[in-house]
C-alpha cells in the first residue's frame, strides 16, 4: 500500500526533478504563464505558491528562501517587490491551472498555470476572501448553547415532577 505519498514523482529522479521544478517556477515568474502538463503543473503550484509566500515574508530570510528555489537574480527582485506586493492582501491560491488540450504525440493532457491578478490574464480571478475576527460565539454556536439549556430546563423539571410525586 502506498499511503501519506503527497509528491508526484514525474518519473524523474528526485533531483531531476527538483531541477526542473526549479526552472518551471523561474519561468512562470519571468513569463506570468506557462504551458505544461497537468501533473507537472500541479507539483509547480506548490512550489510557486510557497516561492510567492517566502516573499511576502520579506526580509532577509524570505529572500534567502526565495533565491534558493529561483533562478536568476532578476527573477528574485520581480518576485520580491512586484510579485510580494502584489499579493500581500492574498492569503494563499495565487496560481491558477486551465485545461487547454491533448498534446498530439503523446496524449499528455496540457495545461496553462499562471499567476493571477496580472494584466492579460486568461480569466479574471475571484477577489481576496477578507477573514473577520470571529467572536468565541458564534450565531450556531449560541443557537446549540440555547436548545442545550433548554433540553436540561426539561429534564430538570421533568426530575421534578417525579420527586414531588
Amino acid at each position: 500500500m502506498k499511503h501519506g505519498i503527497k509528491v508526484r514523482r514525474l518519473g524523474r529522479s528526485f533531483t531531476h526533478k527538483r531541477s526542473m521544478l526549479r526552472n518551471m517556477v523561474s519561468s512562470l515568474i519571468e513569463h506570468q504563464r506557462i504551458e505544461t502538463t497537468v501533473p507537472r503543473a500541479k507539483e509547480l503550484r506548490r512550489l510557486a505558491e510557497q516561492v510567492v509566500t517566502h516573499a511576502k515574508e520579506g526580509g532577509p530570510r524570505g529572500y534567502v528562501k526565495a533565491a534558493a528555489v529561483v533562478r536568476g537574480e532578476g527573477n528574485v527582485h520581480r518576485l520580491m517587490t512586484e510579485m510580494a506586493d502584489r499579493y500581500k492582501e492574498r492569503a494563499g491560491g495565487y496560481t491558477r491551472i486551465l485545461r487547454t488540450r491533448i498534446r498530439e504525440s503523446d496524449n499528455a493532457p496540457m495545461c496553462y498555470i499562471e499567476y493571477i491578478d496580472r494584466e492579460g490574464e486568461l480569466r479574471d480571478s475571484r477577489p481576496p476572501k477578507v477573514f473577520a475576527v470571529a467572536s468565541s460565539r458564534t450565531a450556531a454556536s449560541m443557537a446549540f448553547e440555547g436548545a442545550m439549556a433548554e433540553r436540561l430546563s426539561a429534564k430538570k423539571k421533568q426530575a421534578a415532577t417525579y420527586v414531588e410525586e
